[in-house]
């Protein structure tokens, strides 16, 4: 009988000891799970919690901002637009002359010279209103062949000169006039050409302020209609931009608007135009 409670009583012992050494292992194993735990996740996990809670209060102070400024306010584009004719012309001519030698090229681009002078201010240019530029020189020369047709050289036989002359001028008829007909020249043996008329303004500068104020009045006006069909009134002026400034021919089909602006030169008749974009708040 006493044999049996031995063994019934080792028998217990023996579970305890097997208890107790399953719950050190397991504090084993956890301890080295957290050893083992890599420090660059752990870092990611602390961040992450970071971010979250500024993300929160990042948006919680954009929405009492939005409550506070009525989202922005009422912005509005405005636009204005004015038809005006140039009141200056810019008109350029070239011509050439040929010369076997150096100084007789010359003569005979200087006689050409004062021929094309004496033709404008016979038909009315004035002397100030003629600008002739420097004179350029190239050296002229003529291929040469064989007799079976093979090219054999270059010969030099000359010399090739070249002048501009410009006129610029607030007498726009007159000038229109002048650059219709160059026959009179042409016929006198002079190589002459020219290009077609450039128109600008004067008073460019007046007109570009007086299309900002009316642009800028007709965006106030869109903000103040929109404004009254929300039941609300414009505050202040929170900001502005100014549009690009545009130049086109007037009653045409010009279709040369860019991001940079427009500046039309070829017609006498131009129409300008700019926009300005506000934004009010609002009250």
């Amino acid at each position: 009988m006493e044999d049996k409670e031995v063994k019934v009583t080792e028998t217990k012992a023996e579970e305890v000891k097997t208890k107790d050494r399953k719950t050190e292992e397991k504090k084993m194993e956890k301890t080295a799970a957290r050893k083992s735990m890599n420090p660059a996740i752990v870092i990611a996990l602390i961040a992450a919690v970071c971010l979250i809670v500024c993300s929160v209060i990042l948006v919680s102070g954009v929405v009492s901002y939005k409550s506070r400024s009525h989202s922005g306010g009422i912005s509005a584009t405005g636009s204005a637009s004015c038809d005006f004719d140039s009141d200056l012309i810019v008109w350029r001519g070239y011509f050439s002359s040929f010369g076997e030698t150096s100084e007789g090229a010359y003569r005979s681009i200087k006689r050409d010279s004062d021929a094309v002078k004496d033709y404008l201010k016979e038909n009315g240019v004035k002397e100030d209103e003629i600008v002739f530029s420097p004179i350029n020189i190239s050296k002229h020369y003529t291929e040469t062949y064989n007799d079976e047709g093979n090219y054999i050289g270059d010969v030099f036989d000359g010399y090739d000169l070249y002048q501009d002359v410009c006129i610029t001028s607030n007498d726009v008829d007159k000038i229109e006039e002048v650059s219709r007909d160059i026959s009179g020249l042409i016929e006198t043996g002079i190589e002459f050409s020219s290009d077609s008329p450039e128109y600008y303004y004067t008073k460019l500068d007046e007109l570009k302020l007086q299309l900002i104020e009316d642009a800028s009045a007709n965006a106030k006006q869109r903000i103040d209609i929109m404004a009254a069909q929300t039941g609300d009134r414009a505050g202040k002026l929170s900001s502005a931009s100014l549009g690009v400034f545009q130049i086109t021919a007037t009653n045409s089909d010009e279709d040369e608007y860019s991001y940079g602006g427009t500046f039309n030169t070829y017609s006498r008749s131009k129409t300008a135009s700019i926009t300005v974009k506000l934004n009010y708040d609002v009250r």
